[in-house]
């Protein structure tokens, strides 16, 4: 933001936000932190966080609000996690089930902060989390009525399921996805996107679900960033054998036995050796596919802090899940100079763009490990010659993937709010439809991109 533009004061509402857990509120979190950097921020967050946020030194009050939703919440993620039936299983129904919750919060939020945004204090209200697009929000409506830009997002989720892969689906209990779709006729979605004054996009499947009288407020930023700090170590493999690294939880989606059964080869020939990193239902499988193959670990549950340590000792991150919002796990590789490896779909196809890493076309099942055993034997004919495209992966993460980097790029469209200038957003993505139909994936659209100066 130029220095002669006065920093807005921004409400930042993250539900979920935490500085100790991943995923969801650890991206609440780490994009409401990096705002401070570009604006006043004043976060509201669900009672849950109080703790962890203290214990990053937040003055609550003055830093941050906490709203006590208990009283609905719990009961109804209770009930979720019966429903979703296992651990880790049926995240549809999980998210199902907070869209009844969620509008009790922000019913909360209203009756604390309502008064202050209809008197203006505050230039801007952005709603953070949740991330789903399925999501309505009642504050939209509100902040327009008050004359205060709302800002949504990034919303991200509900990629396809590709073709092919109706096994693991079913084996991840999303019973309810085939439904998912019904959301978009739910009361209340197309007044949220009506109201919102922006609509950030965490990937182009999102934004083509965004029907098409809002496009000129759509702007694609991608959920994930980095936190330089917590992914400071610098990729170091050692000796003459490709070593690669699994990273997530061993569930079906995340094809950890597409990716044993495509390095078997190499791993018997001891021209490649395989750390998985993460635990999950898979586990029993996975150890017997492994069994009698050389230089396989298995890890376990690693905490997150200490997941690049592990990951650092790696040439590629091979990671052929099918299924991949965000692709978070991607960007700490690139941020390692670790090569992603990964399947041509959703988050991570998006980030791995020419240069920066390898990708498998989103195919059956056959083709993804036909692809993986491919693309990893020609690799480990020289691992040594993936130093180039390790520290171009690690400039781009450094250059674009910061969470200060998103944050420069939301100032620009708090610049945009509030100063009744051309969006920024000239150029638009390049239109994949056909291509990712053809294969199965999805689709996309073109929506607006933030300017390259922050890009």
């Amino acid at each position: 933001m130029s220095t002669a533009t006065p920093r807005p004061k921004v409400l930042a509402i993250a539900e979920a936000a935490n500085p100790e857990w991943v995923s969801v509120p650890l991206v609440g979190w780490s994009l409401a932190q990096a705002l401070r950097e570009v604006a006043d921020v004043h976060l509201v967050t669900q009672i849950r966080n109080r703790d962890a946020i203290l214990r990053a030194g937040l003055i609550e009050g003055r830093d941050f609000t906490v709203i006590d939703s208990e009283a609905f919440a719990a009961p109804l993620w209770a009930l979720a996690e019966r429903l979703r039936m296992g651990e880790g299983k049926g995240w549809t129904m999980v998210q199902a089930i907070n869209a009844i919750s969620y509008p009790w919060f922000e019913r909360l939020v209203w009756k604390r902060f309502g008064p202050a945004i209809r008197r203006g204090a505050y230039d801007i209200v952005h709603r953070i989390t949740p991330l789903s697009p399925t999501i309505s929000s009642s504050l939209a409506g509100k902040c327009a009525r008050a004359g205060v830009p709302f800002v949504l997002g990034p919303l991200n989720g509900g990629v396809p399921w590709p073709r092919g892969f109706d096994a693991e689906r079913r084996r991840e209990k999303e019973w309810l996805s085939y439904l998912r779709g019904a959301y978009k006729a739910l009361p209340g979605r197309r007044a949220t996107l009506r109201h919102a004054s922006a609509i950030l996009a965490g990937s182009r499947h999102t934004a083509s679900e965004i029907p098409a009288d809002f496009a000129d407020k759509v702007i694609y930023l991608p959920e994930n960033g980095i936190d330089p700090a917590r992914f400071a170590l610098q990729a170091a493999p050692e000796g003459p054998v490709l070593r690669a690294a699994f990273v997530g939880r061993l569930v079906p989606y995340k094809g950890p036995d597409m990716l044993i059964e495509a390095a078997a080869p190499l791993l018997r020939d001891g021209r490649m050796t395989l750390d998985l990193i993460g635990d999950g239902p898979m586990m029993p499988q996975l150890r017997a596919m492994a069994d009698g193959l050389p230089g396989v670990t298995f890890h376990g549950w690693v905490d997150h802090r200490d997941v690049q340590r592990i990951l650092a000792q790696s040439h590629v991150l091979s990671f052929p899940s099918i299924r991949e919002f965000g692709g978070g796990v991607v960007l700490e590789a690139m941020a390692l100079g670790v090569v992603p490896l990964i399947v041509d779909y959703a988050g991570p196809g998006e980030l791995v763009q020419p240069g920066l890493g390898h990708k498998v076309p989103c195919g059956t099942r056959a083709e993804i490990v036909q692809g993986f055993g491919a693309t990893l034997a020609k690799l480990a004919v020289d691992p040594a010659a993936l130093a180039p495209t390790a520290a171009a992966a690690r400039a781009r993460v450094k250059s674009h993937f910061t969470w200060s980097r998103k944050a420069a790029q939301i100032a620009q469209v708090y610049d945009w709010l509030g100063q009744d200038t051309a969006a920024p957003a000239p150029r638009f993505f390049e239109d994949r439809s056909a291509e990712l139909a053809e294969n199965g994936c999805g689709s996309a659209t073109g929506c607006r991109q933030l300017s390259s100066k922050v890009t």
